[in-house]
């Protein structure tokens, strides 16, 4: 089919076929389709939208520009975790090892950070060494050899996805439903998995900041990966505050670590074992998701994540003393304290604020200038406080940095007369066709 007719069919509303959608995947790949012609297919996608066939097919073409890793290149069943993005989610840092530990392999391709969201692969370079780019031998033998490891997309895999993605950027096309299930999934389908749990964030700090909006992504990612083969399950968890207490790269390896050791702030906690305790289910190592998250506890509290990790560390270049030094990987040049404008109970901390006070430091998007610049919550919903408290610390380099994400950070502290209650950490998961436990 010409490029002409499969955009003009898509945008009259036309439901096109596995032929069309590999043709376009095939054509973004190969240089084929111009990049207007790109651009316009995108649009049309994102104003018309796509039914849950053709996601599927869209996913499966994508995936098809790349070379796909067999399952039987790995030793246990390979199971993956995938978050939609949020703020001072460190949670791969921690669920990665501690899954490898449990008794899966973990071949995780992540992704960097992206505006107000942080990227798994800035925070580990900001351990001395440490290697994201690994080639398909390199990424399987690091599996093999350790049961985990978290690397960036090497040209062979998926790359019609590298040259789409940059084009959703500049058409605003980056939150169509179906371009980020052809996104994520082109790529997991690549990793020779059989199962992938997928931590979709809701709340102001997440790619959809309304329930229903990530209801439906989460939907529309379980279908279209059990479509694959792939038995897929999506976890909905709160973004409207930061995960953790962090938020950058060195300050949130050092808090994953903390949590490695068994310590750690309670939701990162909560988080990560539900999410290797569903992997552990998807991976048949588990029959139920309790005794999931039992195994994972007492892997946790034996210290084998963390010997995961310290090794997974080493195999890719990094220097693993780095961890375990009692000052911790960060090391701020300067520091500021945000505190409170006035007295009563902290009501929010704004995770999109917060966010972007990190990137203005240079500890998000910013992250390839300053890894150890960040935000430490020093305070949290729910907490009181009484004017003049230290609500949250700013560390960075520069100077003028700090003044300018004080401004960002003061507007996402909000202060009330009444005691609140934070939302719960994990608002529910979605399986394929059901959903339990959601809430709005």
């Amino acid at each position: 089919m010409a490029a002409v007719e499969i955009i003009a069919g898509k945008r009259k509303g036309q439901a096109l076929g596995r032929k069309a959608w590999l043709e376009f995947a095939d054509s973004a790949a190969s240089g084929a389709w111009s990049d207007s012609q790109l651009a316009a297919m995108l649009m049309a996608i994102a104003l018309v939208g796509l039914d849950e066939r053709e996601t599927g097919w869209l996913v499966e073409a994508m995936a098809q520009t790349g070379i796909r890793i067999s399952a039987d290149r790995f030793d246990r069943p390979a199971v993956d975790k995938h978050s939609t993005g949020g703020v001072g989610d460190k949670a791969s840092l921690v669920v990665a090892p501690l899954a490898s530990a449990c008794g899966l392999d973990v071949p995780m391709i992540s992704g960097r950070s992206l505006g107000h969201t942080g990227g798994t692969l800035d925070k580990l370079e900001s351990i001395p060494g440490f290697r994201v780019t690994l080639s398909i031998e390199e990424l399987i033998a690091s599996v093999r050899e350790v049961g985990c490891a978290i690397c960036s997309a090497s040209e062979e895999i998926a790359p019609a996805d590298s040259v789409l993605y940059s084009l959703r950027d500049a058409t605003a096309t980056v939150d169509s439903i179906p371009l980020i299930c052809g996104s994520i999934l082109s790529k997991k389908l690549s990793e020779g998995i059989s199962g992938l749990v997928l931590d979709v964030k809701c709340g102001s700090g997440a790619v959809f900041p309304r329930v229903q909006q990530s209801r439906d992504l989460a939907r529309a990612l379980v279908a279209s990966g059990e479509a694959a083969g792939v038995s897929t399950v999506a976890v909905l968890s709160d973004m409207d505050v930061p995960l953790g207490r962090t938020v950058g790269n060195a300050v949130e390896v050092d808090e994953a670590v903390d949590c490695l050791k068994g310590g750690g702030p309670g939701d990162l906690r909560e988080l990560s074992l539900e999410l290797v305790a569903r992997m552990l289910v998807s991976g048949g190592v588990c029959g139920e998701v309790e005794t999931g998250i039992a195994r994972a506890v007492t892997a946790l509290e034996a210290g084998l994540g963390m010997e995961r990790f310290e090794r997974m560390v080493e195999i890719q270049g990094g220097d693993p003393r780095a961890l375990t030094e009692a000052s911790g990987l960060a090391r701020p040049g300067r520091e500021l304290v945000v505190r409170a404008s006035r007295g009563g109970w902290i009501c929010g901390l704004d995770a999109l604020g917060i966010g972007r006070a990190a990137a203005i430091l240079g500890g998000g998007a910013g992250g390839m200038d300053d890894r150890h610049a960040g935000v430490r919550l020093l305070a949290v919903v729910g907490d009181d406080v009484e004017k003049g408290d230290e609500v949250l610390k700013l560390q960075a380099r520069d100077e003028t940095r700090l003044r300018a994400a004080m401004r960002v950070a003061l507007a996402a502290i909000t202060i009330g007369n009444q005691p609140v209650v934070s939302r719960k950490t994990v608002l529910g998961t979605i399986e394929a066709g059901s959903h339990r436990g959601e809430s709005s």
